[in-house]
């Protein structure tokens, strides 16, 4: 047997050796990690273009259902984006169906500016969804819920009045699609991508099928890009040092920006402030510059669609959009914030005082879009 002494000095020697072997395969893991999330993020990009030239390529087949439901104006395509995005729990979706429809000639720019509207008011259903059910499994705090509220109010106070706002710029010179012609190597280099695939799918399926197989294409791209996003962790330093930094308005709206700009959905970058909230690193009082900027920033993967699809009129649309919103928000933010946000605080408090008060609210957010896409 060796003494034990030299046991020791050989168990030291073992250790030492073995930490850089270990510091290097934690950095091959973490090198093959951030590739795997490289590749599934270039992969999400290419489906989404593939989907946006799907559903152009098939928008025609969507007119008898449009006609079907009496599906004209800038009202009841309102009501389509906000049931559409509200069941789907997203409004990405919608919203790229709404330029892709409008880059086809299927519906007109108004139209599909009101569904890209639509497509926001129902785009935070899943942050409601979210705390609700935190809500069942915790039963110790409403804060989930009452974030999905006033990201449901907030959407409602700024983007139904940027309805008619960007229905006016669209009849500016500035929004007009001769004046944003999409540059011909963009067109060129996504024709020359997608087009094979497109006429084969073209001459194989009818187009409403097509359509149908664009839509599908588009949520299997949002959910691999979404795979490929780092998972946010809301436990560590960086969480807590969250609650010294969103003590400003402006703080929490370029936080909203950055982390919108990041995920590409609002969905997801509100959604975060659930466990954050239950966690105590942000204050649910806080929360509406956020949310407010959320609702911008979004917009920037919607204008990219718009550019892919070759379509003046749909950029023009989307920017109008942005325009709109974006005059709003920052006129509320600069000059209005402090009553707007205790009134949008306290109305989210008077939803959920009561089970009533909560259904009454549920019932209405679905009612209304119902109601408008049915309007004759």
């Amino acid at each position: 047997m060796e003494p034990d002494g030299l046991s020791e000095e050989l168990a030291i020697e073992r250790a030492l050796s073995a930490r850089p072997r270990a510091a290097v395969r934690r950095r091959w893991a973490g090198a093959a990690e951030t590739a795997t999330r490289l590749l599934a993020a270039g992969a999400g990009i290419l489906l989404f273009g593939l989907a946006l030239q799907f559903m152009k390529a098939g928008a025609a087949g969507l007119s008898p259902f449009l006609k079907a439901i009496s599906a004209e104006g800038a009202l009841p395509f309102l009501g389509l984006g906000w049931l559409g995005a509200a069941l789907l729990m997203s409004g990405s979706p919608l919203a790229a169906v709404a330029v892709s429809l409008a880059a086809a000639g299927t519906v007109s720019t108004f139209e599909g500016l009101a569904m890209l509207s639509g497509s926001r008011m129902g785009a935070s259903s899943s942050v409601l969804v979210v705390g609700f059910v935190l809500y069942l499994l915790r039963r110790r705090s409403a804060d989930g819920l009452f974030i999905g509220v006033v990201a449901l109010l907030v959407a409602s106070t700024l983007w139904l009045p940027a309805l008619p706002l960007g229905l006016a710029f669209l009849h500016s010179p500035w929004f007009h699609p001769d004046n944003l012609a999409v540059p011909g190597a963009i067109t060129e280099g996504v024709n020359g991508l997608y087009g094979p695939v497109v006429d084969w799918a073209q001459g194989h399926l009818h187009r409403l099928l097509l359509f149908a197989a664009g839509v599908a294409v588009l949520l299997v791209s949002f959910y691999v890009f979404d795979r490929a996003l780092p998972q946010l962790d809301t436990e560590g330093l960086a969480a807590r040092r969250l609650h010294a930094f969103t003590r400003r308005a402006w703080a929490m709206f370029l936080l909203g920006l950055g982390v919108t700009a990041v995920t590409m959905s609002v969905s997801i970058s509100v959604g975060l402030l659930v466990p954050l909230s239950l966690r105590g690193y942000v204050h649910r009082e806080r929360v509406v510059p956020y949310i407010m900027a959320a609702n911008l920033s979004t917009w920037v993967d919607t204008l990219a669609a718009a550019a892919l699809l070759g379509s003046g009129a749909a950029v023009g649309m989307v920017l109008a959009e942005m325009a709109a919103g974006a005059t709003l928000t920052l006129c509320v933010l600069l000059l209005l914030y402090r009553p707007y946000s205790r009134l949008l605080l306290a109305a989210a408090r008077g939803v959920l005082g009561g089970r009533v008060r909560f259904a009454l609210f549920l019932a209405a957010y679905l009612a209304v879009p119902l109601a408008l896409l049915l309007l004759r």
